[in-house]
Order: C-alpha cells, then sequence, then structure tokens
C-alpha cells in the first residue's frame, strides 16, 4: 500500500471529556484541524459538561499501558501528548512506556491544580511527575499555579516568572513554556519560553472570557507542530497564535458560560 500521502501520527495520553471541551477531545481535534493523525490512550473517564466534574473513573494501568503499546506497534509516531495522569501508579506505567518506545517528541502539560484551585496530585504523584517525566520532555507547559507546585515557592510576578522558567528548565525538560494566563500583568498575557538556546517570550492581550480546553489545545498543538517538522520554540509561537484565535471564535455549547474553543475554525500556521 502506497503511504507517500499519509499523515504524521501524534498520541494523546491524557484524560476523557465527555463534554467534549477537553482533554482527549480536545487533543483528537486539534490534531485534526493541523493535519496530524491523532491518536489516544485514555488514563481517566471523567463525567463532566460545562458546568464542571460529577465523576470521574481511571482505568487499570495495565490495560492504559495496552493501548500505549497498541499504538506504538502499529503506528509510526511523531508526537506524544501527555494530559491529566491521576496518580504516581499512571505516571511510572507512562514514563515506563515512553522509556520502551522512545518517541521523537514528548510534549507534557502537567495538570495538577483545578480551575478552582484545587490541587490533584498528591505528593507522591508530584514527585513521580518531577522525576519519571520531566527528564522525558521536550516540552513542558504549565501554568503559574502548575510551576509553583513544581518548584516548591510562590511566583508572584513578572520578575518571578523569568527565575522560574530557568528553574523549572533545570528540573530536566528540553524546553519549557511558562504560561501566563494566571499571573496578573495588567492588560496582556505574557507566555515565557526557554530552551538551551534561545530564551523569548509572546504577549497576547488578555480576553475577558472563561475558556475550557485552552492548555490541552496549547499542548496538542505543540505535539502536532513538532510532527510537522517545527522546532519547539516555532512549535510553540504557533500553537500561542492558534489558541488564541480558537478561543476569540469560541462559542458556548452547553448551559454553562464556559467557552468551548473552536478548533476548525481557527486559523492554523
Amino acid at each position: 500500500m502506497d503511504h507517500a500521502n499519509t499523515p504524521p501520527c501524534a498520541l494523546t495520553i491524557a484524560g476523557s471529556d465527555s463534554g467534549g471541551g477537553a482533554g482527549i477531545q480536545a487533543d483528537l481535534k486539534t490534531f485534526a484541524a493541523h493535519g496530524v493523525h491523532g491518536l489516544s490512550a485514555i488514563a481517566a473517564l471523567t463525567a463532566q459538561h460545562t458546568r464542571g466534574v460529577t465523576a470521574v473513573h481511571v482505568p487499570p494501568v495495565a490495560f492504559l499501558r495496552a493501548q500505549i503499546d497498541a499504538c506504538f506497534e502499529d503506528f509510526d509516531i511523531g508526537a506524544v501528548k501527555l494530559g491529566m495522569l491521576a496518580s504516581a501508579e499512571v505516571i511510572h506505567s507512562v514514563a515506563d512506556a515512553l522509556e520502551a518506545h522512545r518517541p521523537p517528541h514528548v510534549v507534557v502539560d502537567p495538570v495538577m491544580v483545578a480551575t478552582s484551585g484545587a490541587r490533584l496530585l498528591e505528593a507522591d504523584a508530584l514527585d513521580a511527575l518531577r522525576t519519571r517525566l520531566l527528564p522525558l520532555a521536550t516540552v513542558l507547559t504549565p501554568n503559574t499555579p502548575e510551576a509553583e507546585l513544581l518548584l516548591g515557592h510562590a511566583i508572584a510576578d513578572g520578575a518571578a516568572a523569568d527565575e522560574a522558567i530557568l528553574a523549572l528548565r533545570a528540573l530536566g525538560a528540553g524546553a519549557v513554556l511558562l504560561k501566563g494566563g494566571h499571573l496578573h500583568e495588567g492588560d496582556t498575557v505574557t507566555d515565557r519560553y526557554a530552551d538551551d538556546a534561545t530564551t523569548t517570550r509572546w504577549r497576547q492581550p488578555r480576553m475577558d472570557v472563561d475558556g475550557h480546553g485552552t492548555g490541552c489545545t496549547l499542548a496538542s498543538a505543540i505535539a502536532a507542530s513538532l510532527c510537522l517538522g517545527r522546532t519547539p520554540v516555532d512549535a510553540c509561537a504557533a500553537a500561542i497564535g492558534y489558541v488564541h484565535d480558537a478561543l476569540a471564535r469560541g462559542y458556548a455549547p452547553g448551559r454553562g458560560d464556559v467557552l468551548v474553543l473552536d478548533h476548525f475554525g481557527a486559523r492554523r500556521p
């Protein structure tokens, strides 16, 4: 069979959002919008909608590993995106699989803090994330509360964020994109980036909207761009623009006020 026109493949290992706005569902829509074939290994099932989460089920880790292995056995995977991994056991299982299969790129979205501010990971899971996954990351994409947990101290302003991104890199990730949405720096949002050769930042006007799935979409867009051959810094720049446009075109499909991103209406780089 002729595979000349086959798109590259990206794998998301994350939680499922039954409301379709975040998690696996947002990841697959993002991959498709970038012309990348999406694969998935579901690490958690949620009963959720635009107003909240009503139940969570974590499948056995043996079944999660079976999903991951099945994808690597049949597909040439250019990048893996990691989302919510609910426990230390799950994190160790995923890390074992990635060390066995060695994908070219891994994008780690360290989902550790709920929108309400509640911490989602216990101490042992946080330690597993630091020691097992960050050294495997091509790009790490924390928001400010997640970066504070990873570093163990507060990030109060822009100067502290500039220092934090360098400290995050020292934990082992190849590149870090520190998202600025939770840091109050006036009417703009500043996303900071650093790798071993480049330190830069991007500023966008702050939008007065409540978006659902922005972090998932950003990490997935980075993974898709890495699959398409972009460098990490170019992939992050493209992903930031894509998410901003998708959020500007967002819509409210449920009875809540939360906006879901318009993945296919947004411009692709």
